[in-house]
């Protein structure tokens, strides 16, 4: 196979984008790093410039997408007027709609349902910008002047976000419905039905996201 010339830097967003070409239309990662970098015409070094390795790239995947869902935003002149519960709410909408984009690659790095706890390693940068940003934009729900259980609260409120956002996502994974739709209903139903558990009166909501999902699992 002919190599393109040896450039002399490539971006984060090339390789990145390099990488996911490659691992779609093969099927599987790249032999080495050397040759990747090599067929893509740069030295290896440049690689090694942002990852250390295939699997530090497939990590980052995640909070790139992170940080450009936040980058969207803010882009918006309404977000900042927003709740913490509304901005949590916009966050899922936007960053699945850029997961849907997507889509392919990601299916094929969580798809393998061998090695589950692998494939969730995946998301561990994510997961810290995640659950910095729902404490830094959700109120905790009560005023409490114990330093320690104050901290325990913070913590218990980050937790549960992320537990939401995991089943969003296995939710998403799962979606066969026309355009994903389905995933942004229950986006909506259970950021709803978890804010009022958190801050208002919860049967409603938590009646209509129970409603939502029994139609979806036993009556579809």
């Amino acid at each position: 196979m002919a190599t393109k010339k040896i450039k002399k830097a490539a971006t984060k967003s090339d390789i990145i984008e390099q990488y996911t070409d490659y691992c779609l239309s093969h099927g599987t990662r790249p032999a080495t790093v050397y040759k990747f970098a090599k067929d893509n015409g740069y030295e290896e070094a440049e690689f090694y410039r942002f990852f250390a390795s295939f699997d530090a790239l497939e990590h980052q995947y995640f909070k790139e997408m992170f940080d450009y869902t936040l980058e969207m935003l803010h882009q918006s002149p309404a977000y900042p007027e927003y709740d913490g519960t509304q901005k949590l709410s916009a966050f899922h909408f936007t960053f699945f709609e850029l997961a849907t984009a997507n889509r392919s690659f990601i299916m094929y790095l969580m798809g393998d349902g061998n090695h589950r706890l692998r494939n969730l390693l995946k998301l561990k940068e994510f997961r810290k910008a995640f659950t910095d940003y729902t404490s830094s934009v959700l109120e905790k729900p009560f005023d409490i002047q114990n330093e320690r259980a104050d901290k325990a609260q913070g913590t218990a409120l980050k937790e549960a976000a992320w537990l939401q956002f995991l089943s969003i996502f296995k939710f998403w994974m799962q979606d066969t419905s026309p355009g994903f739709e389905k995933t942004d209903v229950f986006i909506e139903k259970s950021v709803k039905a978890s804010s009022d558990l958190v801050y208002n009166t919860p049967l409603q909501s938590l009646f209509d996201l129970g409603k939502f999902i029994w139609k979806e699992k036993f009556t579809a």
